[in-house]
C-alpha cells in the first residue's frame, strides 16, 4: 500500500485493514467454537458463540462507518478505492460467517438431547476442520498480499463441497436405518449446510481479496461439487 501525503488517510486505511483482520480472527474463533460445542454438547460454549455474534456485528458497523467516512472525506481513487470497497464486501461475508456459526451454536441444545450416532462426530469434525482452515487462511493470505495463494484457496472450496455431499448422504442413511436418528440427524444436516455455506463465503472473500490485490477478477466459473442440490427442471 503506497504512503500518502496525508498521514491520517494512511491511518484510516490501516484501521480498516485492522478491522478486517479482527473480524477474520473472530470468524475463525466462532466457527471453531461452535463446532466444538456441537460435538461436545457444550451449551455454555455455544452461548458464548451466540454472544460473540453481537461483537461481529459491531465490528462490521464500525468498518462500514469508517469506510463511508473515508470515501466521503478523502475521495480515494484507483488502488485506494479498490481497497476500501473490497474491505466493505469482505466484511459483509465475514459477518455472514459469524451468523452461520451462531446458527450452528443455537442447535447444540437440540442435538444434545437427541440420540446422534457417534460415528457422525468424526465426519462433522473433519468437515469443520476443512472449513476452519479456509476461514483462517483467507485473511492470512490477504494480509500477506499473496494473490496466488488466494486463487488456490478459492478453488479448494471444492473439497468442502465434496465433504458436505458425503456427510449429507451419511446422515440420510442413518435416518433411513433408524427413525430414532431423524431428529438429531436433521439438526446435523442444517449444521453441515451452514459449514458448506461458510465455505462459500470464504470463496467470496478470496475473490474480493484477489481483486483488491491485483485489480483483476478471477474467472467466474469455479469448481462446485455440491451434489445435494436438486437439478433445475428442463425447459
Amino acid at each position: 500500500m503506497a504512503e500518502h501525503t496525508v498521514a491520517s488517510f494512511d491511518e484510516d486505511l490501516r484501521q480498516i485493514s485492522r478491522l478486517i483482520r479482527d473480524m477474520g480472527d473472530l470468524a475463525g474463533s466462532m466457527v471453531g467454537a461452535s463446532t466444538k460445542a456441537l460435538l461436545n454438547s457444550d451449551n455454555a460454549l455455544a452461548q458464548r458463540v451466540v454472544s460473540d455474534d453481537a461483537i461481529m456485528d459491531a465490528r462490521q458497523r464500525e468498518l462500514d462507518d469508517r469506510a463511508i467516512t473515508l470515501i466521503a472525506k478523502r475521495q480515494p481513487m484507483a488502488d485506494d478505492l479498490r481497497n476500501v470497497v473490497g474491505a466493505i464486501r469482505m466484511a459483509g461475508d465475514l459477518e455472514r460467517i459469524g451468523d452461520l456459526a451462531k446458527n450452528i451454536a443455537k442447535r447444540v441444545g437440540s442435538v444434545g438431547v437427541s440420540t446422534a450416532p457417534r460415528d457422525l462426530s468424526h465426519s462433522i469434525d473433519s468437515m469443520a476442520q476443512l472449513v476452519l482452515i479456509q476461514v483462517q487462511g483467507v485473511i492470512e493470505e490477504y494480509t500477506a498480499g499473496d494473490a496466488t495463494a488466494l486463487a488456490k484457496l478459492r478453488n479448494d472450496d471444492e473439497r468442502v463441497d465434496v465433504k458436505y455431499t458425503s456427510v449429507f448422504r451419511e446422515l440420510l442413511t442413518y435416518m433411513m436405518e433408524d427413525p430414532r436418528n431423524i431428529t438429531a440427524c436433521t439438526h446435523l444436516l442444517f449444521c453441515a449446510k451452514n459449514l458448506e455455506r461458510i465455505g462459500d463465503h470464504v470463496t467470496n472473500i478470496a475473490e474480493n481479496a484477489y481483486y483488491v490485490l491485483t485489480g483483476t477478477q478471477l474467472p467466474a466459473n469455479r469448481p462446485k461439487q455440491d451434489e445435494t442440490a436438486m437439478p433445475a427442471p428442463a425447459a
